[in-house]
C-alpha cells in the first residue's frame, strides 16, 4: 500500500530540522503562529488528549454547547474536492437504484495516513444497531447502500439519505439520534466545525459519528478526533472499507460491544412484572427505534411467547443446556423476530425439566445476547435463587413492579435495600405501581411508597382490565390495541427513562420533517 505524505507541500519542512514533529506541524497548519515550537513544547501545558469521546457526550457533560476552541485562522480551502450536488428535495430516502457505484476496488488512500484497519474485523458481523447515513453525493449514497446489503451488515438497520450535515442537524432536532451517524461533508474549515458543534448539540451521548470528508489531511483528522468524532474516512472507498470502519467501532476485542441490560422483577407474584417488561421492550424498539432483545427467564411459566403470539421450536432452555455451543450463528437461529427491531429469546414454558443451572451458565448466555443489540430486557421470575440474585444485581438497570398493598411494599423495600447495598454506585431501581385504583380495594397511598423506598414511582398504571385482557388474549402490546391510552403513554415514558432517549414524534410529512420547509 502506498504511503501518504500529508506534509510534502506545506513549505516549512526542509527535512533537516530534528526538532520539528507532528504537533508542531499541526499548530502551524491551524494558524497558531505564536504557539511554542517543538523545542519549547515541554515548557507549557500539555495539549488536550484527542481520545474517542462520545460525540454528543461533551454536550451532555457541559450542559449545553461547550466553550470550544475556535480556529478562525484554520487555513484550509473550503472548496470541496469535487462539486457537491445539491440534495434533491423531492424524496426523503435515498434510492440507490438510480445511481451506479463508481468507486475503485482498491485500498483506500487514507489507510496509510490514519492507520490501516485490522483485516480480521472485516468478517465479523456488525451488531443490531441503527445506522443513519447523510450523504452529499449520490455516489456516496450508492456506496452506503451497497455496504448495507453486505452479509456482515444484515443485523444492522441502515437508512441512507442525501443532504449531508445540514440534513442530519435538521432531522434530529426533535428526535433521538441512532447508534451510529455517518455524515459526508466536503467542507474543511471553521464552517465544518461550526456545523459539527450544532450536530453535537442534538446528538444523544451514546451516538458515535463517522465523517466522510474530501481531503486526506492529518491535521483535520486530529481536530475531528479531539471533538469526539469516532472516525474520519476519505474517498476513494469501497463498501468493505466502510464496514471495517464500523466493525472497528463496535467489535474492538479490548472493548467489545455490549448493550444495556434492564432487569424487570415483581415484588410479589401476579403484580404484572412480565407485562411491564414486554410492553417496555416493545416501546424501546418501536417507539424509540432502537433494537432490543427480550429474554424470558421464567423458564417454566414464561408468557412472552404468548404475549407476542410466538411459539418457537427452540428456546432459551436449549442455550442454557449447552452454553459452550452458543455462537452468533446459533443465537440467530434461537432468537425469534417479533418486529423489525425486537427479538425474543423465549422461555421453554414446560415442566418436564427442573431448569436448575448455576449463575455462571446464565452469565455465559446473557453475555452473548447483550452483544446483539443496544438494549436487553430481562423478564425475571418471582422466585429467589442464586442465579436470580446474581442476574438482578448484575443488570445495568432494575425495574421493580408492585401493586399498592402491604406485601408489595415490604418486598419492594427488601429488594431496594439489597440492591442499594450491593450496588452503591448505581442508581436506585425504578418502581412501577401497577393496577392502581381497583374499585372497593383499600390501597396504600403512593406517597407512602415513595417515602419508604426513598424515590417516587417512575410510573403508575391504572387498573384497566379490559384493555390489558384484550391485549393478552390477542397476543398484542397495549400500544397496538389502544395507542392513545394512558397505559400506552406510560410504557412509552418508562422506555424513555430507561433508555435515555426520546420517542420520535409522529410526522405529518417526511419531506417537511427532513427539510423543515
Amino acid at each position: 500500500m502506498a504511503e501518504s505524505h500529508a506534509y510534502e507541500d506545506d513549505g516549512f519542512l526542509d527535512g533537516d530540522d530534528e526538532f520539528i514533529d507532528a504537533e508542531d506541524v499541526e499548530r502551524r497548519i491551524l494558524g497558531e503562529l505564536d504557539a511554542p515550537s517543538a523545542r519549547d513544547k515541554f515548557a507549557g501545558p500539555a495539549r488536550p488528549s484527542g481520545g474517542h469521546r462520545p460525540f454528543g457526550g461533551m454536550q451532555a457533560a457541559s450542559g449545553g454547547g461547550r466553550e470550544a476552541e475556535r480556529y478562525d485562522d484554520f487555513e484550509f480551502d473550503d472548496t470541496p474536492a469535487e462539486p457537491v450536488r445539491e440534495a434533491p428535495r423531492k424524496r426523503a430516502a435515498f434510492d440507490a437504484s438510480e445511481y451506479e457505484m463508481d468507486v475503485p476496488l482498491s485500498p483506500v488512500a487514507g489507510d496509510a495516513a490514519y492507520g490501516e484497519i485490522d483485516n480480521t474485523l472485516s468478517d465479523q458481523p456488525v451488531p443490531r444497531i441503527a445506522i443513519h447515513a447523510f450523504c452529499e453525493r449520490p455516489e456516496t449514497g450508492a456506496l452506503m447502500h451497497h455496504a448495507a446489503g453486505d452479509r456482515r451488515m444484515h443485523k444492522a438497520h441502515v437508512e441512507v439519505e442525501l443532504g449531508g450535515l445540514p440534513a442530519a442537524i435538521e432531522r434530529f432536532h426533535d428526535s433521538s439520534t441512532p447508534n451510529l451517524l455517518i455524515v459526508e461533508s466536503g467542507m474543511r474549515g471553521q464552517g465544518l466545525f461550526d456545523q459539527l458543534e450544532e450536530l453535537a448539540s442534538v446528538c444523544d451521548p451514546d451516538t458515535k459519528v463517522i465523517i466522510i470528508g474530501a481531503a486526506n489531511d492529518i491535521a483535520l483528522y486530529r481536530e475531528l478526533m479531539k471533538r469526539g468524532v469516532s472516525e474520519y474516512l476519505v474517498p476513494p472507498m469501497t463498501p468493505l472499507h466502510v464496514i471495517r470502519a464500523i466493525s472497528g467501532l463496535y467489535l474492538d476485542p479490548e472493548a467489545p460491544f455490549a448493550g444495556k441490560s434492564v432487569a424487570f422483577i415483581g415484588a410479589k407474584g401476579g403484580v404484572g412484572a412480565s407485562t411491564v417488561a414486554h410492553n417496555t421492550a416493545w416501546c424501546v424498539s418501536e417507539g424509540l427505534d432502537s433494537d432490543c432483545v427480550l429474554v424470558d427467564l421464567d423458564l417454566s411459566f414464561g408468557t412472552a411467547g404468548l404475549d407476542f403470539n410466538q411459539d418457537p421450536a427452540q428456546t432459551l432452555g436449549d442455550a442454557l443446556l449447552e452454553p459452550d455451543r452458543l455462537d452468533d450463528a446459533l443465537l440467530d437461529r434461537l432468537l425469534v423476530r417479533c418486529t423489525d427491531k425486537l427479538s425474543l429469546f423465549s422461555a421453554p414454558a414446560t415442566l418436564d425439566k427442573d431448569w436448575d443451572f448455576p449463575p455462571d451458565v446464565y452469565d455465559m448466555v446473557l453475555d452473548k445476547v447483550r452483544r446483539q443489540a443496544p438494549f436487553m430486557a430481562l423478564d425475571l421470575p418471582h422466585t429467589w435463587s442464586p442465579w436470580v440474585r446474581h442476574t438482578l444485581l448484575g443488570a445495568d438497570q432494575v425495574v421493580v413492579t408492585v401493586t399498592p398493598d402491604l406485601a408489595s411494599l415490604r418486598n419492594a423495600k427488601n429488594l431496594f435495600d439489597l440492591v442499594a447495598a450491593a450496588r452503591p454506585n448505581d442508581e436506585l431501581p425504578k418502581v412501577v405501581v401497577n393496577m392502581a385504583g381497583v374499585p372497593k380495594r383499600p390501597e396504600i397511598p403512593i406517597k407512602d411508597f415513595a417515602e419508604a423506598l426513598g424515590t417516587p414511582p417512575a410510573l403508575v398504571l391504572p387498573f384497566e382490565p379490559q384493555l390489558f385482557g384484550k391485549a393478552a388474549n390477542n397476543g398484542q402490546m397495549i400500544a397496538e390495541v389502544d395507542p392513545k391510552s394512558k397505559a400506552a403513554e406510560g410504557f412509552a415514558h418508562l422506555a424513555s427513562l430507561i433508555s435515555g432517549r426520546v420517542s420520535t414524534p409522529t410526522r405529518k410529512s417526511m419531506i417537511s420533517k427532513l427539510f423543515g420547509r
